[in-house]
């Protein structure tokens, strides 16, 4: 197993930003989450879109739908590929580990990326999403079926992933003022994603 390094694992995005778009499936299997995740929204509500890549599928789900669309990742060269596709977005490069854009959304997703940091990182960073979450706004992320760490790949590179346990997620967010209204692990309708949602109830 990889062990953590940030820095890696940016450097691994930013090398194999073209590898990991051309691999990425666009048959929409996480449409089942996007759709319940949008219900909760208001139309045409701020999305935040953590980790958000090169933007397919997920960014151009939420832009297809309606939604005002924020992508946030912290290798370039994945945003790169995001602009040329949708230049008049709003892409902006940063770390979700220290994000503060002075903002509040209306639903915030952070679909297959934040799950690299480790458990520590994790706690901070739900932290920080929590506060840029208005009031009712709702979180959607994977994250691992149980607590542990393990190792993925990014094209031909291998990279870190953690995950706290589900009944860790859930006190976490309870105590920054979210409550969990969704979980499901391993959803075979979902590529066998670990799917979580909450919703801001303070």
């Amino acid at each position: 197993m990889t062990q953590a390094d940030p820095d890696q694992t940016r450097a691994v995005y930013e090398a194999q930003a073209a590898a990991y778009d051309a691999q990425r499936s666009r048959s929409l299997f996480e449409a089942r989450w996007l759709a319940r995740f949008a219900a909760c929204l208001p139309e045409g509500g701020r999305v935040l879109d953590l980790g958000c890549g090169a933007g397919e599928p997920i960014a151009r789900w939420f832009m297809a739908e309606g939604f005002t669309l924020t992508g946030v990742d912290f290798a370039g060269a994945m945003l790169d590929i995001a602009r040329q596709r949708w230049p008049e977005g709003d892409w902006r490069q940063a770390d979700m580990r220290s994000l503060d854009l002075g903002e509040r959304f209306d639903g915030i997703i952070a679909w297959d990326s934040f799950f690299h940091l480790t458990e520590a990182e994790q706690r901070e960073t739900l932290r920080r999403m929590a506060a840029h979450l208005a009031p009712g706004g709702s979180l959607l992320f994977t994250a691992g079926p149980e607590a542990g760490e393990a190792s993925g790949t990014v094209g031909a590179a291998t990279v870190y992933h953690a995950s706290l346990s589900p009944a860790g997620y859930a006190v976490l967010l309870e105590e920054l003022g979210l409550r969990l209204t969704g979980f499901l692990a391993e959803d075979p309708d979902c590529a066998s994603h670990s799917v979580m949602m909450a919703r801001r109830i303070t």
